[in-house]
């Protein structure tokens, strides 16, 4: 038997990156075996059973000698299934049972069962990125299809089985070019109008919308809390296409099917999850709930029951919008530009200042309590606002209803958001939370008597450099809903209101 090799092209998952892997194949003279070189993990190894026994159900012939797959470059892990398709495919060429003409411009991914059906795979969304720059077309799984069919311009064929990808190979059978899900931009968002009351926590939420500023609520138990922030995500604009593919390809690495993709991620993790869950880790690195949350929003509700350790992690990614994973087997980087809402007891107990139930709390434990959020991370949340008890009276009253207007509330103040961030892209090509400090004081120029307002509550409230430059990024927020061109007194007086928490540990 003579020498033969074939050359077939996939793409590898390391972090939200799809590095290319070419699939050599070589079929030599010699005992039969099968050996897969070029660094694979333990599921890579075991595809060679796969293989054989999906060619051999598929009607193929397994071809007796020896067969080397080297996957390239040898210095790059390799692991999963997603490497099954294009080894089949590289023996069926390099054995003559199929031309090598058909592979060209094209890029494979795909797990076999042993019927010789596929499987899907995770991270697909990043390899079709990564074949659009290539202007290469990609073969995958059929239940994969629509996701990788998200990124324009690049031709998506989902098969549902090996047999399926030879015939349409072979130019037996047409298989439509797959095409996204339009179901997926749909979004529903819980109304704000559900929230009884609570009129300056709603302004705040739209001010926090509007520059997509940090939040914190801290209240009583039961005061709406959880409802506020679950509302957040209704005020927020549509995602763009880009920010939608940055979502989906984070989303990708965990699942391979994925719901509501052009909805605003809104992660809630539990304040027993570990440092790792929510910043990201392991071993290989893996993005964390801060990444799930890229371009969405990360709710923390029960803030000081988390891990410290965890908390301050928050506090780089809060500012660079990224988090640099490095563990032993490789450095990855994730984004993690989200917007962070947190809720807390003002107490222990929950129930300082409460005017219902008496607190039972002392002074060392409410100073304990509190201390769990470091001045540091507070420093980094924008708008610290009070969910106080509700009036039975006001919690009664009926949901005010406009029978002439379809749009709900939540839509009205998304209007007034989108508007507000017009303003700020056309003047400064970003959203208020992502000023420099230098930015900051060219787009807040303040005259004497605000410069003096601010001089006098800095004194005040000991507001450090960064919570003054907080205070500033609010203020030309609130601006901006205003449609105002300057900073005025009224709008830097109600963003100090918004450092309600800072004013009570003063006191």
């Amino acid at each position: 038997m003579p020498s033969t090799l074939a050359q077939v092209y996939t793409r590898a998952n390391q972090g939200i990156r799809a590095p290319a892997v070419s699939v050599e194949v070589h079929l030599s003279q010699g005992l039969p075996c099968l050996n897969i070189v070029g660094l694979p993990e333990a599921a890579v190894r075991e595809s060679k059973d796969r293989v054989r026994s999906a060619l051999i159900n598929s009607g193929f012939d397994f071809p007796d000698g020896r067969i080397t797959v080297n996957l390239a470059p040898a210095d790059l892990p390799k692991e999963g299934g997603r490497f099954d398709l294009p080894i089949a495919l590289g023996i069926l060429v390099a054995s003559g049972q199929l031309p090598g003409e058909v592979l060209e411009n094209r890029e494979f991914l795909g797990e076999l069962a042993l019927s010789g059906h596929l499987r899907p795979v995770r991270a697909v969304l990043p390899a079709s990125l990564a074949c659009k720059e290539t202007n290469r077309a990609l073969v995958l799984p059929e239940q994969n299809a629509s996701v990788a069919a998200m990124v324009s311009s690049v031709t998506i064929t989902g098969t549902r089985s090996l047999t399926e990808v030879c015939a349409y190979l072979r130019e037996k059978i047409h298989i439509e070019p797959a095409k996204p899900d339009q179901n997926d931009c749909k979004t529903h968002y819980p109304d704000l109008s559900e929230v009884r009351g609570q009129e300056q926590a709603k302004r705040a939420l739209l001010v926090a919308a509007a520059g997509s500023h940090h939040l914190l609520l801290f209240g009583p138990p039961g005061t709406g809390k959880t409802m506020l922030a679950s509302r957040l995500p209704g005020l927020l604009p549509p995602l763009t296409e880009s920010e939608a593919l940055d979502v989906a390809a984070i989303h990708s690495l965990a699942s391979s099917a994925m719901d509501t993709v052009w909805q605003r991620p809104f992660r809630t993790p539990h304040h027993s999850s570990s440092s790792v869950s929510l910043v990201g880790g392991g071993s290989i690195p893996q993005p964390g709930e801060i990444s799930f949350a890229h371009n969405g929003v990360l709710f923390l509700d029960e803030m000081p029951e988390f891990a410290r350790t965890a908390l301050e992690m928050l506090r780089e990614p809060l500012e660079n919008g990224e988090v640099v994973i490095t563990r032993a087997k490789g450095q990855e980087c994730f984004p993690a530009r989200f917007q962070l809402v947190g809720a807390m007891n003002p107490c222990p107990c929950g129930y300082l200042g409460d005017n219902q139930r008496t607190c039972r709390c002392s002074p060392d434990q409410i100073r304990r309590y509190r201390n769990k959020l470091s001045g540091p991370l507070l420093d980094r949340i924008d708008l610290q606002i009070e969910v106080p008890s509700q009036a039975i009276q006001t919690i009664m009253e009926p949901a005010v209803q406009n029978n002439d207007s379809p749009e709900t509330e939540s839509g009205k103040l998304r209007d007034l958001v989108i508007k507000a961030r017009k303003r700020q892209l056309t003047r400064q090509g970003k959203i208020n939370c992502q000023l420099s400090s230098r930015e900051l004081f060219e787009v807040c120029a303040l005259g004497e008597k605000e410069k003096g307002l601010i001089a006098r509550a800095s004194e005040h409230l000991q507001i450090s450099t960064r919570g003054l430059h907080r205070i500033l990024r609010v203020a030309r927020t609130i601006a901006d809903l205003a449609d105002s061109p300057e900073v005025l007194s009224s709008h830097l007086g109600e963003a100090m209101q918004y450092r309600q928490l800072d004013r009570q540990s003063v006191q």
